[in-house]
Order: C-alpha cells, then structure tokens, then sequence
C-alpha cells in the first residue's frame, strides 16, 4: 500500500505531468497503445464533461485518471499508474475516486476499453464491479500492431 495518497483534480496547468505519468504507466505498447502527449491531455481537460485526477505520494505524481461524461453516460479515457507504484492501491484509489465523481454528476452507466492483453488491468476493473460488454477489434494501434480492446461497463448505484 501507498503511505498517505492524496488525490487531487488535474487541470490544463497538469498536461505536461499527465503525460509524463501516461508514458512510464503505458511504455509497454501491449498495455492500450503509444502514450498519450501534453497536447492531448490539454485538450481533453478543455472539454467540458472531462475531469481529471492525480494520486500523489508526498507531492510524487504516481497515478491519474481521465474521465468524461455526458448526461447519464460516463467513460473512463485512460487510467495509469507508475510501474514503481502498480500494485500497491494507487489504481483502485483512482477508479473509485472517478466513479464516485461520476455519480455526482449524475452518472448511472459508465464504459472503458481495456486492452484484452492488460490483463492487470482487467482484473482491477473486475475487481470494482466492471463487467464485459463487447469487445472492439483492432481497437489499439502501435508501430503496426493491432489489438483487441476488451469493452467493460459498470451500474452506479445513485442511492
């Protein structure tokens, strides 16, 4: 486990860390495809619907997340964490932070793709209640490859 997380909204003045993270969390190209670039996350974070989060350890960036929605339907963009954290919590902290934002704004379904080769992943996603719904063919493409992404979905509870 991580010492003492915080979880903090990412912004455009985080584009730069957003994609430094993005690039160690995914420098496997099995994971989802080539990393992400300043620029991408700068535009996503300009869209209105789009919400971002950083988890760091004593000021450390060492996760985030990316998420979008729109009326009732949420999406999680992207979810990554330094290969020097994975496994130690930071990714559940994440995914459970994004989806309670999500239902307070209304959210009731939400959806990600996953590459099916991510396995670690995947089994995160599960473990938070995610569930298959379909699969995108040649979803992720990277220095001519081709892979599949695994569609999942969840129900949130707006009790």
């Amino acid at each position: 486990m991580l010492d003492n997380p915080m979880i903090v909204p990412a912004g455009l003045v985080h584009a730069e860390i957003l994609a430094e993270l993005h690039a160690r969390a995914f420098a496997d190209p099995a994971l989802s495809g080539p990393a992400w670039p300043a620029s991408a996350f700068a535009s996503l974070l300009a869209t209105p619907g789009t919400a971002g989060f950083i988890l760091t350890v004593q000021g450390t960036p060492l996760a985030l997340s990316l998420w979008r929605h729109v009326l009732d339907e949420g999406e999680l963009l992207t979810l990554g964490t330094d290969p020097a954290a994975q496994g130690k919590g930071g990714g559940k902290a994440l995914l459970r932070q994004g989806l309670s934002y999500l239902a307070q704004q209304g959210v009731t379904r939400c959806f990600l793709e996953v590459a099916v080769t991510n396995t670690a992943a995947i089994g995160l996603y599960a473990l938070c209640g995610f569930q298959s719904a379909g699969q995108r063919r040649g979803y992720y493409q990277h220095g001519g490859q081709s892979i599949d992404a695994n569609v999942m979905a969840i129900d949130l509870d707006l009790e």
